[in-house]
């Protein structure tokens, strides 16, 4: 079942590789960035992995991206406080693999683009790194590196694995889906409902363990943070915090609902900085409005409608500067983190497209989170809380009592890691 999985990798990387080759290298688009990286990348994996200390133990953590490192990035703290070993990263998209490259992180050592899963690669990687386990996130079913990696009886887990009725497992051609969810070691599901369907698919070792997400955006939270500019705009001032704005959609609710609302100042961050999509939020958004880039000690702050964000990196850091939040992402199937405003205790809203997340959900029955399709539907949502500091400071608890129930996820993952590699050494 895996010859047709390959024929199929096999012609996709060719044709991304080719593509790269005649595109510029000046070129932004997401495809040919993820093409680039993957030239060579074999031999800069086992160059780099050389000067890997042998001596530790080796944990390979895979994410499709920034969104995914969250989850994983608590567990891969808590496990370089628990234990000395080497940790290595890899992303899909580049979104995750350019942010970590140029921050530093003290708790991984290396970080690379997953290379193209096809046999070859996959042997030539596990070569290189000789990881003790391997740490998948959400949804990654890469079947060659799966198939390898329980051929060589490496212990390989799924951390906050969600498994819906409509997924590929259950669909005709879910047969080598079926088979993969097999050489995972451990499963860490999200929700009860992933569990019983895990267990129809005759998964092992599934455990119910919620999402190290609340761990994270917690992390993030008691983090110290400043950022001079943002925080002066801020200051004594109640700030509405737009959060990953993905596509027109988001853009049309959240410039809606400024423009209807000129005394409240906004704080827009995009999911992308690219020029064209900066251009177009200042110019939905009424009134004078300022990239963050432009802003110095000297920038007066007191007619200005909003703040855009152009650079990446920040956004969990700076919802602690808002009183009400909008996640993007969420009239596509990418709905971004919204966890992350919610640890400061943030009323949000977001797109209608949530049932690929279990949190959305949960967020709207307890009054926390609100689902809205139009820029009526927002100024609806917004409008008691604006008015109303008693309802704002109720929902600030429910949002307390929410993670805390929520936490705790990451000790458990950690905990299972610990156990595998002392019991192979």
């Amino acid at each position: 079942m895996l010859e047709p999985y390959n024929i199929l990798m096999r012609a996709t990387g060719k044709t991304i590789l080719a593509a790269t080759a005649l595109a510029p290298d000046t070129s932004s688009a997401k495809l040919m960035r993820f093409g680039r990286g993957q030239r060579h990348l074999c031999q800069t994996v086992e160059e780099e992995a050389e000067s890997l200390d042998r001596s530790r133990p080796t944990v390979w953590v895979h994410c499709a991206s920034l969104g995914e490192y969250g989850i994983a990035r608590p567990v891969i703290s808590m496990l370089r406080k628990r234990m000395v070993c080497n940790v290595v990263l890899t992303f899909f998209s580049p979104t995750g693999y350019e942010a970590l490259r140029q921050r530093s992180s003290a708790d991984v050592d290396r970080v690379w683009y997953l290379p193209f899963d096809i046999r070859s690669n996959v042997r030539r990687f596990l070569d290189a790194v000789r990881p003790e386990c391997a740490l998948f996130m959400v949804s990654e079913y890469w079947h060659n590196y799966l198939h390898e990696l329980a051929a060589r009886r490496i212990p390989t887990m799924l951390v906050s694995a969600i498994v819906r009725g409509d997924s590929a497992f259950f669909k005709w051609y879910g047969g080598l889906y079926r088979e993969s969810l097999k050489c995972f070691s451990h499963i860490f599901a999200l929700d009860g409902k992933s569990v019983e369907r895990l267990g129809e698919l005759g998964a092992r070792g599934v455990t119910l363990n919620g999402d190290p997400l609340f761990d994270n955006a917690l992390l993030v939270a008691s983090t110290p943070w400043h950022q001079p500019e943002l925080e002066r705009f801020a200051s004594g001032r109640d700030v509405f915090v737009a959060g990953s704005l993905h596509d027109d959609e988001d853009l049309n609710l959240v410039s809606s609902l400024a423009n209807a609302n000129p005394e409240v100042p906004f704080i827009i961050v995009p999911h992308e900085i690219k020029e064209h999509i900066l251009e177009r939020i200042a110019h939905e958004v009424e009134g004078k409005t300022l990239r963050l880039s432009a802003c110095g000690p000297e920038t007066e702050m007191g007619d200005v409608r909003a703040i855009i964000v152009d650079s990446v990196g920040s956004l969990a850091y700076l919802y602690r500067l808002g009183r009400w939040a909008y996640v993007g992402g969420g009239f596509t199937r990418l709905l971004h983190s919204v966890i992350e405003p919610v640890v400061y205790g943030l009323p949000v809203a977001f797109g209608p497209r949530i049932h690929r997340k279990v949190t959305p959900s949960q967020m709207i029955e307890l009054g926390i989170g609100a689902s809205v399709s139009t820029p009526a539907e927002m100024l609806r949502w917004f409008a008691p809380l604006k008015s109303d500091p008693a309802m704002l400071g109720e929902i600030r608890k429910q949002a307390a009592r929410y993670v805390n129930r929520n936490s705790g996820a990451t000790s458990r993952v950690t905990d299972t890691i610990q156990n595998v590699i002392c019991s192979r050494n």
